[in-house]
């Protein structure tokens, strides 16, 4: 029994460095900066920051999702569609 619980600590352990801790990691650099951009609803330049704690987590649930933190644009167009995440930071670079 002991030799089991080995034998599947070590697979989690695995998976956690080499499949896990990449994903979140790598979609956490992605959106941990703020970055300037074209506004696709109002065609305006804004700076958005994006929420890259929630979004590294949630890919690791295989989602590409995620939720403006700050806009420039806001107050005033608060509540948008938030189109710029989706066309902006997936793209990789």
């Amino acid at each position: 029994m002991n030799r089991l619980f080995v034998l599947i600590a070590g697979v989690v352990t695995l998976d956690l460095y080499f499949v896990i801790a990449p994903v979140f990691v790598d979609t956490y650099r992605r959106y941990r900066n703020r970055k300037t951009i074209i506004c696709p609803e109002t065609g305006e330049i804004a700076e958005v920051e994006v929420k890259a704690l929630t979004a590294g987590l949630i890919s690791l649930l295989g989602n590409q999702r995620a939720r403006v933190k700050w806009c420039s644009q806001w107050p005033r167009k608060k509540g948008c569609a938030e189109d710029c995440v989706k066309e902006h930071w997936w793209s990789r670079q």
